[in-house]
């Protein structure tokens, strides 16, 4: 784990002491220094008022009541904590969260899950690659209104992409498939050669399903048929985060 974070203040609303005290166990192995503190709803809603939460854990199974509280407290404040729901199998219908992790049934599990907590409050630098400003400026657009952290940089086409991506990490690349010069297939084949742990994300308007097949195949995370829209791309990150859509 790196970044200028060094220290993150996490505050877990449960529904019962088991679930506490497996965060808690897992909180404590994490990579970083983490302020750890548990409490009900109304007391939780009193806590993110006050400001100064990064990281909001809230267990999806607490009456929608105390869901609500906690949810209208965490968006009145400013900066907004992220609000993480956590759920059997990582799977509810819960608006107004940032994203839904799988319930931890061990302190390992909770671990790694802090782990992801953590990663989305780290700026991640993310690379637009088009050689159209208007669609450079549509994604750059959506990814600022993200509620995960991303330091946004743009390149017009592959070969200046593949030298911001030399001198600098990038955790993630959105990269046009229609490109002059180096394609797009060209382009993600050196990135994955150069920087394999960097995903990327192939965009097209090419309507010709083998271009996604091969995308996948060249390793790309996920192809985006234009026109997209900010569900899309949302859907995109929560993969890239290792968390599911708070609304599935």
């Amino acid at each position: 784990m790196s970044g200028e974070l060094l220290t993150v203040r996490m505050l877990c609303i449960a529904a019962n002491s088991p679930d506490v005290d497996i965060w808690r166990s897992g909180i404590a192995q994490a990579s970083v220094p983490i302020e750890f503190s548990a409490l009900d709803a109304t007391a939780a809603a009193a806590q993110l008022l006050r400001g100064g939460i990064d990281v909001c854990l809230l267990d999806a199974s607490l009456p929608e009541a105390e869901i609500n509280r906690v949810i209208k407290a965490a968006r009145a404040v400013d900066p907004q904590p992220f609000l993480a729901a956590f759920a059997p199998r990582g799977r509810a219908r819960l608006e107004g969260v940032d994203g839904i992790l799988r319930r931890p049934s061990t302190a390992d599990e909770a671990r790694r899950m802090t782990e992801l907590c953590v990663r989305v409050k780290i700026p991640t630098r993310v690379l637009i690659v088009d050689d159209s400003a208007t669609m450079r400026s549509i994604v750059r657009k959506i990814l600022s209104a993200s509620r995960f952290a991303l330091d946004i940089h743009e390149a017009n086409e592959g070969i200046a992409a593949l030298n911001q991506l030399r001198g600098a990490h990038f955790g993630m690349v959105f990269l046009d498939y229609n490109m002059p010069g180096l394609n797009g297939f060209e382009t993600l084949s050196e990135i994955k050669r150069e920087r394999p742990g960097t995903a990327v994300v192939m965009m097209t308007s090419t309507l010709d399903n083998a271009i996604a097949d091969r995308a996948h195949a060249a390793g790309a995370l996920a192809f985006l048929k234009k026109p997209f829209y900010p569900a899309d791309i949302d859907a995109v990150l929560h993969r890239y985060f290792g968390m599911y859509m708070p609304v599935s």
